[in-house]
């Protein structure tokens, strides 16, 4: 008879080896394998939904050039390295809710038309990559061609017209023929851009430091009165300091024009600097800005092709970033407005075409709007004597005529303000 057991009838379980027990570390682990799974699943989900809603954004309202060239569809990475391209950014003046409430009279007081008062050619060569901007003054008297305007109908040709009027004649595609024409070269993107777009950027990038020289900026057309020195501007005072013409120099467009250099010359540089591109968060406001206050060319629409060009530009060397007026003299019709000086241009614009760095001759700036501080003003570059054993090939520079005025990214100058 079996005995039974003190725990009753229960049969008793076999002992064997003892159960494995998952210890704290390959808990910790899967844990992680399966957080980081969720995060990155997540990444993937936020980054498509950021494309996306880039994509919408910036393709609103693009316009289609009038005999561009075509270009291939974008890809990811950079612009292709064999290849230059030119962009036209056009600022327009014109006024929303919110500049209105800022600039007062001088959006109320407007006649409705829109001028296009900032006119930037940026060229971009194939690699080695520089960059030259080109600013042409508002008052630029030059021909323009006939357009299409966008609701299909044509706009006439002019033999000598004002360039910041062609925007309100004819809309950015006319604007871009017509640099396009006088330059000779082919444009491929365009950007148009208002009040709202400069004081959105620069709030993006968290503000921009510029140089006050002299007795500092008074002008009461902008509402500017602030010292000399540096000052971090962003929103409204970037607005403020970019279109003041009474507070720098001798007060015409063309000093404003190597001020505005100045801005943009410090705003390239915050852009392409490392704090700025592996900051994300600053990376997607810069996006979102540019995506909400710029309307691009049905070529420029897509955010993949910012980021070509973004890519492109992020590893040009200072010293071949170059900013430049276009050359005029005072049209002797009419001693408010410009007229190219045509041998100059000439040589400006083969002096682009050739792919090669630019090499300044002139001074940085135009009717006193800024003065050099780096390097020190009638400090002149240390030559080194070249060594004869050197297989080094010497770089190639094209020089640029002495009556085109400039800077490049390396230098650093101040708005000369007047107390007037």
């Amino acid at each position: 008879m079996a005995r039974s057991n003190a725990r009753g009838d229960r049969t008793p379980v076999a002992r064997h080896a003892p159960l494995p027990t998952r210890s704290a570390f390959s808990s910790f682990l899967r844990i992680l394998g399966i957080s980081l799974g969720v995060v990155l699943v997540s990444a993937i989900a936020v980054g498509a939904f950021i494309v996306v809603d880039l994509f919408n954004r910036a393709g609103q309202d693009a316009v289609v050039l009038e005999g561009a060239p075509e270009v291939d569809p974008p890809t990811i990475g950079a612009y292709p390295a064999d290849k230059a391209f030119t962009i036209l950014v056009v600022g327009t003046d014109e006024c929303s809710a919110q500049t209105t409430a800022l600039l007062k009279e001088r959006c109320t007081e407007a006649d409705g038309g829109i001028l296009n008062d900032v006119n930037l050619l940026v060229h971009v060569s194939a690699e080695p990559r520089n960059v030259t901007v080109v600013s042409l003054p508002r008052d630029l008297m030059i021909p323009v061609p006939e357009c299409t305007r966008e609701d299909g109908s044509a706009a006439s040709a002019m033999e000598k017209q004002s360039i910041n009027s062609v925007f309100d004649h004819a809309g950015l595609s006319c604007v871009v023929k017509t640099v396009s024409t006088l330059a000779d070269m082919p444009i491929e993107f365009a950007a148009k851009m208002s009040f709202d777009g400069v004081m959105a950027i620069t709030d993006a990038i968290g503000g921009v430091e510029v140089c006050i020289a002299g007795d500092g900026i008074r002008d009461r057309h902008t509402g500017i009165d602030w010292p000399a020195g540096m000052r971090e501007v962003s929103g409204y005072e970037a607005l403020q300091f970019i279109r003041t013409r009474h507070g720098v120099g001798d007060e015409s467009d063309l000093a404003r024009i190597s001020n505005q250099q100045q801005y943009m010359s410090r705003l390239a540089k915050k852009v392409l600097s490392s704090e700025t591109l592996t900051d994300i968060p600053t990376v997607l406001r810069l996006a979102g800005a540019v995506a909400d206050n710029i309307v691009p060319s049905e070529s420029l629409n897509d955010p993949l092709r910012l980021a070509q060009i973004a890519l492109a530009l992020k590893d040009v060397r200072f010293s071949d970033f170059v900013f430049v007026q276009f050359p005029n003299v005072v049209d002797p019709d009419d001693e408010n407005k410009v007229v190219p000086i045509w041998d100059s241009a000439d040589a400006l614009w083969t002096a682009i075409k050739s792919g090669e760095p630019l090499q300044l001759t002139g001074d940085v700036t135009t009717r006193r709007g800024v003065e050099l501080v780096t390097p020190a003003p009638g400090e002149a570059p240390v030559e080194e004597t070249p060594d004869p054993t050197s297989t080094e090939v010497p770089e190639v520079r094209t020089t640029l005529p002495p009556d085109i005025s400039g800077q490049t990214l390396e230098q650093e100058t101040c708005a000369v303000g007047n107390q007037r």
